[in-house]
């Protein structure tokens, strides 16, 4: 993630990596329980990005999380496709959305 932001790192300083790890690992959760029927994904990244909106977080670069979890899942993960293809879509949503706020 910080390869591809590492504006990120200079806005926030260190608690960014903290942060990243926190929202990434929220994100994989949301899309396991999004693909098992317990959770909506689409729900819980469009309140994500609202509060990343609301504080002037790029969401460009959630979207671009959003796609590295994909590839790391499909990758690493045995089955992993369905949540890959979750998280691809999440990722296509929040570049398709103008604004999160309401």
């Amino acid at each position: 993630y910080f390869a591809r932001y590492p504006e990120d790192l200079a806005r926030y300083g260190e608690v960014a990596r903290a942060w990243e790890i926190h929202d990434t690992q929220h994100l994989l959760n949301w899309a396991v329980g999004d693909v098992e029927g317990h959770v909506d994904l689409e729900r819980q990244v469009g309140w994500l990005a609202g509060v990343l909106e609301a504080r002037d977080f790029p969401l460009e670069h959630l979207a671009g999380n959003l796609e590295l979890a994909a590839e790391v899942v499909e990758a690493d993960v045995d089955g992993g496709a369905p949540v890959a293809a979750r998280l691809r879509d999440s990722a296509a949503r929040v570049r398709g959305t103008e604004s999160f706020l309401q």
